[in-house]
């Protein structure tokens, strides 16, 4: 590929808007990525593709525009069931059955959503469901739209903090329907698409699952790991990266952007040339140009 910016194109194939849990509209975080310097940038909303259009439409010249998903996954090898996130780049975003899956998630994470804010007003915490649909703007709803609401309501300081074992982290956190992933795999490659395994070793997170499933994973037809990413330590960014090669899956790094939800920047993770062209190869769906 071309670069403006030199012999290192800089690429950022993990990033989240206003169409799920990230505070950027779409048109905003392709700017945002723009004056970031990033020559290619993944939209990878949480179970949706509702920022792909409006995305590409607001496209800068010299930028392109992976258009992806984050799929919201669990692994029932053990119990509870472990879950766990999969990136999903250029697929057919009409493909009946994972367009049935994405919206079976949905309405899952907002059923689960409201059971949390029920549990929270139970407590005598003053937040309202209403209020944070509103907040969500359309978007899949998340814990995220809940904790800007116990930030707005003076409970918390930050999303972290929200994120607590005293808050969504564990008292106030509640399952969901997530889609098993094998079958999130195999769909993705149906569809068409490249399934990526989201930040796999982030032991920060909670459970990890063991390397044997990987392989498995990677049997039934994953095709990489993302390694570098703010949730992994140096060590398991080396794990990761040594798993990789030894099941021949391409490596990814990503920032994991959700704008002022995070602390973390577009591009502070990036991803090889040939990684991404291995990625672009695979898809069924063309990358957008501005």
């Amino acid at each position: 590929m071309t670069s403006r910016t030199g012999p290192a194109p800089r690429i950022d194939l993990h990033t989240h808007s206003t169409a799920s849990d990230g505070t950027l509209s779409p048109p905003e975080l392709v700017r945002a990525a723009s004056r970031a310097g990033l020559d290619v940038l993944a939209i990878t909303d949480h179970d949706t593709t509702a920022g792909w259009e409006p995305a590409v439409r607001a496209l800068p010249p010299g930028l392109r525009l992976i258009r992806g998903a984050e799929l919201s996954c669990r692994w029932s090898g053990v119990q509870p069931a472990v879950p766990l996130h999969l990136l999903a780049y250029l697929f057919d975003p009409d493909h009946p059955e994972l367009v049935d899956e994405l919206t079976r998630v949905r309405a899952a994470r907002e059923e689960r959503g409201e059971r949390i804010v029920a549990l929270l007003r139970a407590d005598g915490i003053d937040v309202h469901w209403p209020d944070i649909l509103a907040g969500a703007g359309g978007g899949t709803v998340g814990r995220p739209h809940i904790a800007q609401a116990l930030i707005r309501a003076g409970l918390v300081g930050s999303t972290g903090e929200a994120f607590g074992p005293d808050w969504l982290g564990e008292r106030y956190r509640l399952p969901k329907e997530d889609i098993d992933v094998f079958h999130a795999v195999r769909l993705v490659r149906a569809a068409g698409g490249v399934p990526v395994f989201a930040h796999p070793r982030a032991t920060r997170r909670g459970r990890v699952v063991p390397d044997e499933l990987i392989a498995e994973l990677a049997a039934a037809g994953l095709a990489g790991l993302e390694a570098d990413h703010e949730d992994h330590s140096p060590a398991e960014q080396a794990h990761v990266r040594a798993l990789a090669a030894e099941l021949g899956l391409l490596v990814t790094g990503s920032s994991d952007f959700h704008g002022t939800h995070k602390t973390v920047q577009l591009g502070a993770f990036t991803t090889g040339v040939e990684a991404y062209e291995r990625i672009v190869d695979a898809g069924v769906t063309e990358v957008a140009s501005g």
